[in-house]
């Protein structure tokens, strides 16, 4: 890219989005203008103490606490939590896990798998077709 024309910018949600972080939570200044990717590998490379803060303690965005916490987000929506969880909060919530956290956990673990299955058995079904087809007397064609 020449010199002379304007970086790309994106928004700083989606920019926040892109650091694993809650927007809310950053500086002002960050909130408020454009973020360059020249900026965000800036950011990703040599990040300032806010933003080592707070990808150490939080508050996390819901699909970092749902990562953290082993769930899925509809989990999180089914169980109403639905503000942004610091570090302390979420070990609180592994330490004692309340009934809906350990239904959730095994939840995920059975759409795990339960997809599992379903792809092992497509990939069965395809290596199936791909075999040559027989005629009436059992023959390959």
């Amino acid at each position: 890219m020449s010199p002379d024309k304007n970086p790309q910018t994106m928004k700083p949600l989606t920019a926040a989005d892109k650091l694993g972080i809650y927007l809310p939570a950053t500086p002002e200044e960050f909130r408020n203008s454009p973020v360059t990717r020249a900026q965000l590998e800036e950011l990703r490379t040599n990040p300032p103490e806010w933003l080592t803060e707070l990808r150490k303690n939080g508050p996390f965005p819901r699909d970092v606490v749902a990562r953290r916490l082993g769930i899925s987000n509809s989990g999180l929506a089914r169980n109403d939590i639905s503000d942004a969880l610091t570090a302390a909060e979420i070990d609180a919530l592994l330490a004692d896990p309340p009934a809906w956290l350990v239904r959730e956990r095994e939840n995920l673990l059975e759409v795990r798998k339960e997809a599992e299955r379903v792809k092992e058995k497509e990939a069965a079904r395809r290596a199936a077709s791909n075999r040559p087809a027989k005629n009436r007397f059992g023959e390959g064609k």
